[in-house]
């Protein structure tokens, strides 16, 4: 089968398009045909040597797919031509993959394959994100840095489903309107003075919510955005640098600083998965759509992976076999 194999770490470069053996499923495992790949921050960060979980070339990327079941074990619950998606962790930028039974769920009927990739990763982590990690109540205020990414689209819809108000900020004036059709109530350009405009949308108040998955100077600015018993959500460090904070400014202004790790937390707690995705599923059920993701050919993923280092994607990316 052709698969997109790392053959060395210096990120998008170092993949090749090739010809590779199918899996064979362990103990417990599905094998999916897979009819889309979800590409997320995370796997640029594997092909550079930079993720907490550093891989020996070569080896295949692939966190999130979304396909038709190929085999299933007895009691999986699946059955073989049934529709699924499933965070594989390694192996989806491939024509098949083998992921674990409970790592898998069905795919909504009105959702096509790159539709429901897409509401993997990004999705389930920014409703953890929102719903646990930052106790989002309806009414509050929630500011989304890097608004125009897959990260920063899911949070701005699923702060919405959650009744609350919204301001995405963007880093290219190019993305505004992209921004604006998610939903948020108001989009600001990432410019010089950005705190002073944030400030006036508020009244002087701040923000009682920060979705932060770029980290750099941006955060610095963004603990003090926030208004007493404002949260700050730690996403990610799309900029490159891993800020520091003075640990007195917090305790001060009574705000905090909130980790999220979402696939460490659901390897410490299994039964998790389960909970954000019903939570999830819920809000999909009543109507929230991810936006048509970006799509190009898996043998073309170098490119895409590329596009996507350079911020020319807006929303999700995904990799189609």
């Amino acid at each position: 089968m052709k698969a997109l194999v790392a053959q060395e770490l210096s990120g998008p470069a170092g993949l090749t398009y090739t010809d590779v053996d199918g899996p064979v499923a362990g103990p417990g495992q599905l094998v999916v045909d897979v009819g889309a790949a979800g590409v997320c921050f995370p796997d640029l960060l594997l092909l550079r040597g930079e993720y907490q979980m550093r891989l020996d070339p070569p080896f295949t990327p692939g966190m999130e797919v979304a396909g038709v079941v190929n085999s299933a074990p007895e009691g999986s619950g699946f059955a073989v031509g049934q529709r699924v998606s499933a965070f594989a962790m390694l192996g989806g930028y491939a024509e098949q993959v083998a992921v674990a039974a409970d790592s898998v769920i069905p795919t909504p009927a009105d959702l096509d394959d790159g539709e429901a990739a897409s509401l993997l990763g990004n999705y389930y982590t920014m409703y953890f994100a929102l719903q646990r990690r930052g106790a989002l109540r309806a009414g509050e205020t929630v500011l989304v840095l890097g608004s125009a990414g897959g990260v920063g689209t899911a949070a701005i819809q699923i702060a919405k489903a959650l009744g609350a108000k919204v301001i995405a900020m963007v880093h290219r004036p190019s993305a505004i309107e992209f921004v604006e059709a998610l939903g948020a109530d108001v989009v600001l350009p990432l410019t010089d003075g950005w705190l002073d405009t944030v400030k006036e949308h508020t009244g002087g108040r701040g923000v009682d919510l920060v979705v932060d998955p770029v980290g750099g100077q941006a955060f610095d600015v963004a603990v003090r955005a926030m208004t007493t018993e404002g949260r700050l959500l730690v996403i990610g460090f799309a900029a490159g640098g891993i800020p520091t904070v003075k640990v007195n400014r917090l305790l001060l202004r009574n705000v905090s600083i909130v980790g999220v790790g979402w696939g460490e937390f659901v390897n410490r707690n299994p039964g998790a998965q389960a909970e954000v995705g019903a939570g999830l599923g819920a809000l999909v059920d009543a109507g929230l759509r991810p936006p048509p993701p970006v799509r190009y050919p898996l043998s073309q993923g170098r490119a895409a992976l590329e596009a996507l280092a350079d911020g020319a994607v807006h929303g999700k990316l995904v990799l189609e076999p």
